[in-house]
């Protein structure tokens, strides 16, 4: 569509430059008469300056059109680089809760690993009691069997002398009541060891619960891991999406570049046409280069203004220039910027500003127009 815009525009401009130049030979006598000795005959061309203004009317009126359809292209591809960089910061964000979660599930296992750690430290220690206990009922039933053999001794003693066997007699009764206690020390025994067994059952159940925990927990760190290959690939067609916009926003600036230089040629043919008329009207007095001065540096400064609006200011460039070339269209379109002399890192900022700025505001004067469209501007932010 800009495409036929610019082709209209075209054929439009040939149109009028015809009609102008019919009109420039329609009154010019191309007769190839001799002189005739009667006299002396002054032939003189008139050019009708109320025509021309108006046909150069038009042609500005053709170029501001052309120039307003461009900025409403350059403004709708903006708004498309906008709406993928919100989807682009979105996605960051999904993956940054993804994160989060993958990091609680493994904060979540090795809380399980650590409980399990610590009912084996308990089981081992049960283990230990169970080995004490049963070390203690080995010592008791080794003194039993002393107090049985020492039992046998006193019955022997015993049918040696009635007297001895009456006092080895008390002593057997005393010893049986020893080895009734000792028994009764071995039950209490047993039974601390069927506790400790009990305790490690209980340990052992607690150790599956919280493997159980853990199960569940690398369960979830697994769907998690599920879910953040999805999301990575939904960024990774999102990212093509953005790659494949990228492109076409690429061609279509080719495109436009390509009708830029096709109006700065036509540009340049009307310009040449009518640099003869303007020139004339330049050297009718100083006043008019003066005027021609003024305003140039007045839009200088214009451009000045802008560029430091655009100008990301670090520290580091207070008392510091950069000398910028820049090259212009004459509607102001920005065809080229580059460096000439001064600080490397403000000259980077001042070139990226400048670009920023692309187009800048252009006045009606043909002449204030041709010498800004190769400008020197000194960039020293304040």
């Amino acid at each position: 569509m800009k495409d036929n815009n610019y082709s209209a525009a075209v054929i439009i401009s040939l149109l009028l430059h015809g009609l102008l130049l019919a009109a420039l030979l329609w009154g010019t006598d191309f007769s190839m008469n001799k002189p005739q000795p009667q006299g002396n005959t002054i032939k003189a061309v008139v050019v009708d300056p109320a025509l021309v203004s108006q046909q150069a009317k038009q042609i500005r009126q053709q170029r501001e059109a052309a120039q307003k359809a461009e900025q409403d292209r350059l403004k709708r591809l903006e708004q498309q680089a906008e709406a993928l960089e919100q989807q682009r910061l979105a996605e960051e964000n999904r993956l940054r809760e993804l994160k989060a979660n993958k990091l609680k599930a493994e904060k979540a296992a090795r809380e399980a690993e650590a409980e399990q750690k610590r009912i084996a430290e308990a089981k081992r220690q049960a283990e230990q009691e169970k080995r004490r206990a049963q070390e203690e009922a080995r010592q008791a039933e080794q003194e039993r069997q002393a107090k049985l053999a020492a039992k046998r001794k006193a019955e022997e003693e015993a049918r040696q002398a009635e007297a001895a066997r009456q006092a080895k007699l008390a002593e057997k009764r005393k010893a049986e009541e020893e080895a009734r206690k000792a028994e009764q020390e071995r039950q209490a025994k047993l039974a601390a060891k069927q506790k400790a067994e009990e305790e490690a059952r209980k340990a052992e159940q607690e150790r599956q619960a919280k493997l159980e925990a853990k199960r569940k927990a690398e369960e979830e760190a697994r769907l998690a891991e599920e879910q953040r290959k999805a999301e990575l690939a939904a960024k990774q067609k999102a990212e093509e999406e953005r790659r494949k916009a990228e492109a076409e926003r690429k061609e279509a600036e080719r495109k436009a570049a390509k009708a830029r230089e096709l109006q700065r040629q036509q540009e340049a043919a009307l310009n040449d046409m009518f640099a003869g008329l303007e020139a004339e009207t330049e050297q009718r007095g100083g006043a008019r280069g003066q005027f021609i001065e003024d305003e140039t540096q007045r839009f200088a400064m214009i451009f000045q203004d802008l560029i430091q609006q655009k100008l990301l200011v670090d520290e580091s460039f207070f008392g510091k220039e950069c000398v910028i070339r820049m090259r212009l269209a004459a509607n102001g379109l920005l065809l080229d910027a580059s460096e000439v002399d001064g600080d490397g890192a403000l000259c980077r900022a001042s070139k990226a500003a400048v670009v920023k700025v692309s187009q800048f505001p252009m006045p009606e004067d043909a002449a204030v127009v041709e010498k800004l469209r190769n400008i020197r501007l000194t960039v020293s932010p304040q």
